[in-house]
């Protein structure tokens, strides 16, 4: 069969750039989310701005999100549940919600990578470079950037597309992943995607 055929037609099948939403379909329905939600809701004005550039260049989107311990449920349930209830997290879903065409994992604990899919798509899509955005950045991000490092992607981090429960956890974060596992940390409206296309173009 065709890759198309066997992921049931999600679009683009190859795509050397990747951006991973971690965690943003989210009730953040739980104590303390007063803290992230002050930071939830500008962050992903910004993230649904870079989700729509990264479409126009051609990249895939992975929606990377925790099964917040719901075994019986699903992705679109998840959806369902933070647009149809009355939650927190209700706006930044709004904002943030898939299209058609996105793909989606989930996780049972912190990394987008631990006993999931993910390695096994993105080795389809042709993926070396991954966009980290998304909750938290000192907690499921981190983790997420740690394990990619490991498997040899490139990891880049828009630092304003990226929120925690304080603008220091969420530096420092950034700071770890720059020092620590090479990380590009841009803002949005700098990354370098020029740089990307001449590196897929020198790959054909």
């Amino acid at each position: 069969m065709k890759a198309r055929e066997t992921l049931h037609g999600n679009v683009p099948d190859k795509s050397p750039v990747v951006l991973l939403l971690i965690d943003v379909i989210n009730d953040l329905d739980f104590s303390g989310s007063d803290k992230l939600m002050r930071y939830a809701l500008p962050m992903a004005k910004r993230l649904a701005k870079l989700k729509k550039r990264a479409k126009n260049h051609g990249c895939a989107a992975i929606y990377v999100n925790d099964n917040f311990g719901r075994w019986r449920s699903d992705f679109n349930s998840q959806v369902q549940h933070c647009l149809e209830d009355d939650v927190p997290g209700r706006k930044v879903v709004e904002l943030l919600r898939p299209a058609e065409d996105d793909y989606f994992v989930l996780k049972p604990a912190y990394s987008g990578f631990y006993s999931t899919a993910l390695e096994l798509l993105l080795k389809h899509l042709e993926a070396h470079t991954l966009i980290l955005t998304g909750f938290a950045t000192n907690m499921c991000v981190l983790f997420t950037a740690n394990d990619a490092f490991l498997r040899g992607y490139h990891v880049c981090v828009p630092g304003d597309c990226v929120a925690a429960n304080s603008e220091k956890l969420s530096q420092d974060a950034l700071d770890q992943m720059r020092a620590s596992l090479k990380a590009g940390v841009h803002d949005a409206g700098t990354l370098p995607w020029a740089k990307w296309k001449r590196k897929k173009l020198d790959r054909k």
